[in-house]
């Protein structure tokens, strides 16, 4: 799974089934042994969960990236790699 971004411990990653149909656009965060995945349309979390800290940070990080996101699930779709995504500072 292609990691994006990296900030504050929490590594964000996404990736696709080839040829599959997969579920709507999303990335994975994980922090410290949790992990949850979110939905870009809207930003929500839609499986596993976070500290309350982090789901804020990453839902932060998710919104100023959101076009940025968006373009690395199209691109993960069609068989290529994504780009890297800067962190929060």
């Amino acid at each position: 799974m292609p990691e994006l971004s990296r900030f504050f411990g929490i590594i964000i990653r996404m990736f696709a089934e080839l040829g599959a149909p997969h579920h709507r656009p999303h990335f994975h965060a994980a922090y410290q042994g949790s992990t949850a995945t979110f939905a870009l349309d809207p930003i929500e979390c839609i499986g596993g969960a976070l500290p309350r800290t982090q789901q804020r940070l990453v839902e932060a990080w998710a919104e100023i990236h959101h076009a940025e996101l968006l373009e690395a699930w199209h691109r993960l779709q069609s068989g290529q790699a994504p780009r890297k995504i800067d962190p929060l500072q």
